[in-house]
């Protein structure tokens, strides 16, 4: 009986470790070799292949040769008002644990070594919410799309901005509120911390795809030719 313990208590680790190692739901394009990776949150309502999300993974991939795993993060049914967002602050603990299963997949599974973390709008809100509140999550980088700075924390994004020291790349339409909360993080930047407007566009960056897949591919070039 003692040596069938002995034996269980190690399955069950393993088993666990399996666990934690299993892809979460969304949309994922294998890197294979490359020791690189994005992670990406799309926005409110939306689904891991939705627009911003769907043609920014297909062009890191393609472009880069890099894994993408489009999660599916927490939606809220029903119809949405200007306060719907709030709501989404209960969501936030489910979003961390799809975040953290995807950079356990990732590593584990994938072999890969460098994660960057991109979000857009209300994804935008949960991922720098998880990395204001995970500091040892092991990102490397962060890409914001449409960040919003509405709401208390966690849902204010430029507050969690405040408390993230990775490099980040800020993306914002020009025409759109958007710009109006990239104004107040323009104290932000740095080195560290860029910001690019994308002229013509609007919120939801419809049409402004290239523009957006570009200023992402060569920020992640020139981070990872360091």
């Amino acid at each position: 009986m003692q040596i069938l313990k002995r034996l269980l208590i190690p399955l069950a680790a393993l088993l666990a470790g399996n666990a934690l190692a299993q892809m979460p739901q969304g949309e994922y394009l294998d890197g294979k070799d490359s020791k690189v990776a994005v992670v990406l949150a799309h926005g409110q309502g939306l689904d891991a292949d939705s627009h911003v999300v769907s043609p920014l993974r297909k062009a890191i991939h393609s472009e880069l040769g890099y894994h993408t795993l489009s999660l599916q993060m927490p939606t809220i049914a029903g119809n949405r008002s200007p306060d719907t967002f709030q709501q989404y602050a209960s969501t936030f603990p489910d979003a961390y644990t799809r975040i953290q299963a995807a950079l356990d997949f990732l590593k584990n599974e994938k072999g890969v070594e460098r994660i960057y973390l991109m979000g857009y709008s209300m994804g935008a809100r949960m991922t720098s919410a998880f990395l204001a509140n995970h500091p040892g999550s092991g990102v490397v980088g962060y890409i914001g799309v449409g960040l919003l700075a509405g709401g208390p924390e966690p849902l204010n994004t430029n507050i969690n901005l405040r408390k993230i020291r990775i490099p980040v790349l800020d993306i914002y339409a020009e025409n759109d509120r958007d710009a109006q909360f990239a104004e107040n993080r323009k104290a932000m930047v740095s080195d560290r911390f860029v910001q690019v407007p994308i002229a013509g566009a609007r919120h939801d960056y419809r049409g402004y795809d290239q523009q957006v897949a570009q200023a992402v591919t060569t920020w992640l070039t020139k981070h990872e030719a360091k």
